[in-house]
């Protein structure tokens, strides 16, 4: 048995040793019984929060005054604040409200979020992910059905026909293997996912029951991007079409195999949470007239080049330096890593899992920071990799420049370390982008497009995702003061196109066809290089010349 309690393990108050004390000052972390509340009080010299014992940790202390409370909410810069930071020139202009209102609006959210996860998103994840299965039954039936086919008409023929069977058989197998290793994907996909949602909705509903206005005023809706639903695979099985014989044109008259197509179909999905709202994915917004800063990030390097988001308050940056860094919108700087090599990375990027990838063109390699470990898992010759992009399906995309500054800059899609697509030419024959060293940024747009940056050319170039040529945007000469200076680019949920542009101290927004929308130029931007957007449609812009990333809202 288990020794009996001592009276030293009964809960005391701190002051005057009362057994069981209800109370609890959130600030100075003691226990109080009721008689000594008063006490506690007397000294002016601190600031006090009692609460009942039940609620001790639901007070937010202010990070920059940690003797302060925050007993209100900054609508503009989106955090909880004390009394004296609203008297500080950092919110001045600011609109504050009181942070129960917060704290009641987000558990409101919560709720929401939590509504429409278990009654619509997560199980529109269960559909598809059952219709894998199914799928390749299909595709095993219709193949084994094929083979036969293939099989009767080959022992119709002549033996000298023989070899001609085994290559459609083979082909058959190939184009088998390929919709394998789609639909394993797509299953990989959807479980984790799946997988992730639960552990969503478990964290909700925990915030749901929990009076900690820290972590529930910090809390970020990620519904947005969960309704984005996978697409579906759209599949075309192939089929064997028979020929008479033919002496004279065996191969030719055989028969062959169609194509194997796989296309992904993404549904429109429209559908009620309650009686008074419906979603729509995505929703359309407006561009507001004066883009505002909301917040601004000082940097500590000399000329900050790059950023990514790794979420909405978390942002990778990088410059002309070797040292790369996690900063996060409230608390500052998370961490610094040091590139492999010791060079300056030319770009960075975050991919879909989290990882930071970026480029070293002077030791020519691509690199990712995953799990807290550095690998290169590109390694090129001839070659100097630049701007760098993770795409929707996984995939990444490099801008790269070859050593003769005759041959064309490409763009080229991995799979890994495994090369998939090569973009340098259009149908012509001609050269798609500029010949030289200059840095080439790249973003993948919402519609698969791929766009690239090139400053030498003065030029943003969009292909499609067949590497079919779409447009060239040069810019409005009329609007700026000098040429084009096209930097960084990325794009939003609108598929919109924002490109930086150096020498003019502005961005250019235009839309997926190319087509001029708005010009920021209000924004005290000095010398716009590197560009991304958050989940919200945030712009972040890293400034050369003042040393910050900028956070700006463009969007109503």
């Amino acid at each position: 048995m288990d020794p009996p309690r001592s009276a030293q393990d009964v809960l005391r108050c701190d002051l005057c040793e009362t057994p069981v004390p209800p109370m609890y000052c959130d600030i100075c972390h003691i226990h109080l019984c009721k008689a000594c509340v008063g006490e506690h009080l007397s000294e002016f010299a601190k600031e006090h929060k009692i609460v009942p014992f039940e609620k001790r940790g639901s007070t937010t202390k202010c990070p920059n005054h940690s003797s302060k409370i925050c007993e209100n909410y900054c609508e503009q810069c989106d955090i909880p604040i004390c009394a004296q930071c609203i008297s500080s020139t950092k919110h001045q202009g600011h609109t504050f409200v009181h942070i129960v209102k917060i704290l009641q609006k987000q558990k409101s959210v919560l709720q929401k979020d939590l509504q429409e996860l278990e009654k619509l998103i997560f199980p529109k994840y269960q559909e598809i992910a059952t219709e894998i299965p199914v799928q390749r039954a299909t595709l095993y039936t219709s193949s084994q059905k094929i083979a036969s086919d293939i099989s009767r008409h080959g022992e119709e023929m002549h033996s000298e026909i023989d070899l001609i069977v085994k290559k459609l058989k083979s082909d058959l197998d190939e184009m088998d293997s390929k919709y394998f290793t789609v639909l394993n994907k797509h299953e990989n996909d959807i479980k984790h996912m799946l997988c992730d949602i639960t552990q969503t909705i478990a964290d909700l509903r925990k915030l749901v029951n929990s009076d900690d206005t820290g972590l529930i005023s910090a809390y970020k809706s990620r519904n947005a991007e969960l309704r984005r639903l996978p697409p579906k695979l759209k599949i075309t099985l192939p089929s064997f079409s028979p020929q008479k014989i033919d002496q004279h044109q065996i191969y030719e008259h055989f028969g062959s195999l169609s194509e194997l197509s796989i296309k992904t179909a993404i549904e429109e999905h429209n559908y009620t949470m309650d009686s008074a709202s419906t979603e729509h994915f995505p929703p359309e917004r407006s561009l507001i007239d004066l883009p505002q800063i909301i917040t601004e990030i000082n940097t500590d390097y000399t000329y900050p080049e790059n950023v990514s988001c790794l979420s909405d308050e978390d942002i990778w940056i990088g410059g002309k330096s070797n040292i790369l860094k996690l900063y996060n919108l409230q608390r500052g700087l998370l961490k610094s890593i040091q590139t492999k090599s010791g060079n300056c990375a030319a770009d960075l990027a975050v991919t879909r899992n989290g990882d930071l990838v970026y480029t070293d063109k002077t030791n020519r390699t691509v690199n990712m920071v995953k799990n807290k470990e550095m690998q290169t898992v590109i390694t090129l010759q001839g070659w100097m990799p630049c701007g760098v992009c993770s795409t929707s399906s996984g995939d990444i995309l490099v801008a790269m420049n070859n050593d003769d500054w005759k041959t064309p800059s490409k763009v080229v899609r991995y799979s890994g370390s495994t090369e998939k697509q090569s973009i340098q030419y259009n149908d012509n024959g001609q050269a798609l982008y500029s010949s030289d060293s200059c840095t080439k940024f790249v973003s993948e747009n919402r519609n698969l497009d791929i766009c690239v940056s090139d400053y030498r050319k003065r030029a943003v170039v969009v292909v499609n995702q067949a590497r079919k040529f779409r447009f060239t945007y040069t810019g409005l000469p009329s609007s700026t003061e000098k040429p084009f200076d096209p930097c960084g680019i990325t794009t939003d949920s609108q598929s919109n196109i924002l490109i930086a542009d150096h020498d003019n101290h502005g961005i250019h927004i235009i839309d997926k066809d190319g087509q001029f929308l708005r010009f920021i130029d209000n924004c005290h931007l000095e010398k716009p290089f590197g560009l991304c957007v958050d989940t919200r449609d945030n712009l972040f812009v890293a400034d050369k010349k003042t040393c910050k990333v900028k956070k700006i809202q463009y969007y109503k």
